[in-house]
This record gives C-alpha cells, structure tokens and sequence, in this order.
C-alpha cells in the first residue's frame, strides 16, 4: 500500500458509518474556512522558511482535500482518483510546449498560451468579459490585482509607473476634498480608489500588493512589541505614555532595528 492509498483509506474510515463523529459530520460549506485557513498556514510556514512546519501544513491542507473528495465520494458526485485525473489531463493539455510540439521562448508566452487554452476549455466558453474568472471570494488586495492583470494583458494598462504616480497623488487629494467638504459618506469609495491604484502601483513593479501588506504588517507588529518590551522593561505600561512619547520610543526602536542590520 503507498503512503496516499492508506492516507485514502484513513479518510474513508474517517467518514464511514463507524468513524469519527466530525468527518461525518463535514460538508463542502464547513470545511471552507479550513481550506483558507490551512492555506494561509502554509504561506506562513514559507515566510519564516520552516521547512517542518512546511511539510506538515501541506500535510493538513492535503488531508482536507482528501476530506472534501471523500464526501463528494459517498454524495455519489466524484471521488480523489477523479480529482487527480482531471487536474493531470489539465496539466498535459496546458503545456503543449512541454507534452507537445508547440515552441515557447519565455514564460510570457507560457502564460499567453494557458490563458488561450483556458478559453477554449469547457466551462470557459460563457465567459464574455476579459475579466471574467476572478473569483469574487478572494482577498480584496490580491483580486484587484488579479482584475489589474487581466485589464492589462489586453492593453488596458499605463505605459510607465511615472504615469501611474500621478495617479496616486490625485486619489490623495479626492480624500483631502471629501474630507474638507465634509463628504464622509464619500470617503471609503476615496480610499478604496486609493487602494485599487496602491495595488495598480505594486502590479506595475512585480509586487505582489498581499505580501507586501503582510510584510509591513509583521514589521509593525515586531517593533510595537519591541516598544512594549522596552516600556515593560521599564516597570511601566503603554498607557502612562503620551502620543509624543510613543512616537519618540517607535523611532528609538526603528533607529535601532536599522543599526542591527
């Protein structure tokens, strides 16, 4: 038996009439939270370069898959061999430069040709839009710049990120004006334009705009706990701080964290 037979048997028994009372009890809608939640476990594991925890993520986010197939299996819809059928068939049928006799130069042409191919897929021939196939239910930061690439790749796009810098400013000042007229009710559109072109900034130079953002998130997180070590160090609490005290200890940490470098 190989490793992902029996990883398949123990999911079988999991969900049969005498296993455990938790995979019974899953559906496709209450396992998606643990879909995303594994995912985004995984990414964790990549970033702090934990190969362990790496392997045992992909492990969990796996065995979840594995879930999933297993209760499309008893519901008489599809079973894992069908899932690894598909996605294999998939996987020849968009590489034609690999399985195939069609020539590539570069990845460029790679990602050209799979975005035809898609097209003429089943399932793919309703779609109308060039920004059709985004799926509504990601993160907002990550489908704007989904929805960015696929404007582009049709040449809805700027020429250069000086163009597109402007672009940023004027954003800034709409906010400034709703904010000076009072226009409250106007402000989250601003900012969420503000943001699509943060986004449009980050697409531009190859950046992805949700790992960025998860990058300053852990940077702010690290020096606000550094600062509250310091403070705590010092027998007293963030409360007895005023503002400019605070602001004056966050550069004390920044100036310190740039020196260890």
């Amino acid at each position: 038996m190989t490793p992902f037979e029996r990883l398949t048997k123990i999911v079988e028994t999991l969900c049969s009439e005498n296993g455990c009372p938790w995979d019974q009890a899953q559906t496709y809608h209450s396992l998606r939270s643990s879909l995303i939640e594994e995912t985004y476990e995984i990414i964790e594991a990549i970033e702090t370069e934990n190969l362990d925890q790496f392997c045992e993520e992909l492990g969990d986010l796996l065995s979840v898959i594995m879930l999933l197939s297993q209760i499309a299996k008893d519901d008489g819809d599809f079973d894992i061999d069908q899932v690894v059928v598909t996605i294999a068939d998939k996987l020849v049928r968009r590489h034609p430069h690999v399985f195939g006799a069609l020539q590539v130069d570069n990845a460029d042409q790679v990602l050209q040709n799979w975005e035809e191919i898609k097209l003429s897929e089943k399932g793919y021939e309703d779609r109308k839009s060039a920004l059709d196939g985004v799926p509504v239910v990601l993160p907002s930061l990550q489908r704007a710049q989904k929805l960015q690439k696929k404007a582009a790749r049709v040449g809805f796009d700027w020429e250069n990120v000086t163009d597109l810098l402007p672009k940023l400013r004027e954003e800034i000042r709409e906010i400034e004006e709703c904010l000076e007229k009072g226009e409250l009710d106007q402000v989250e559109m601003e900012v969420g334009d503000l943001l699509f072109a943060v986004v449009n900034l980050a697409r531009f130079l190859n950046i992805e705009a949700e790992d960025a953002l998860r990058q300053s998130n852990r940077k702010f997180e690290r020096r606000f706990q550094q600062m509250e070590a310091v403070i705590e160090s010092c027998g007293q609490q963030l409360t007895d701080y005023n503002l400019g005290q605070l602001d004056q200890l966050w550069e004390a940490v920044k100036a310190a964290e740039s020196a260890a470098k």
